[in-house]
């Protein structure tokens, strides 16, 4: 079976917060990156450097199972994740800049979750999504 990957965008919440109090005066920080959908995933993984790009505040740790087996791995502060035209907020839990950009079930339901069953001012998965 192929890979798919999504380009997503992704802004810091907080930054969104401090804009939204007149706080912050400039633009809040975002990044566009590639993704790979990881249905074996749950969460939002992001590379450290997409991490530091986004200004985003270590909040806690998490056992992660992978195939390598359990490992620690830091969790940060949430993001704004828009992709495919809908969005959500998801915290944020690194891996590696040799690792991709993993997009697990619950932030990609957000792109799915009004395409399967077809309803009203639903609309089916645009064909943006690449699969590899």
């Amino acid at each position: 079976m192929g890979k798919v990957r999504v380009t997503i965008k992704l802004t810091n919440q907080g930054d969104l917060v401090l804009r939204a109090a007149k706080v912050l005066k400039g633009k809040p920080r975002t990044v566009e990156a590639q993704a790979l959908v990881d249905t074996g995933a749950t969460r939002l993984y992001l590379q450290t450097s997409v991490i530091k790009a986004l200004g985003l505040r270590r909040d806690s740790e998490v056992q992660s199972k992978t195939t390598n087996g359990v490992r620690r791995r830091a969790v940060y502060s949430p993001v704004k994740l828009e992709l495919m035209g809908r969005y959500g907020n998801f915290d944020v839990v690194e891996v590696d800049d040799d690792v991709p950009n993993l997009l697990g079930q619950i932030p990609w339901s957000i792109s799915i979750s009004s395409s399967t069953p077809r309803l009203r001012n639903s609309s089916p998965i645009p064909s943006t999504v690449t699969s590899r």
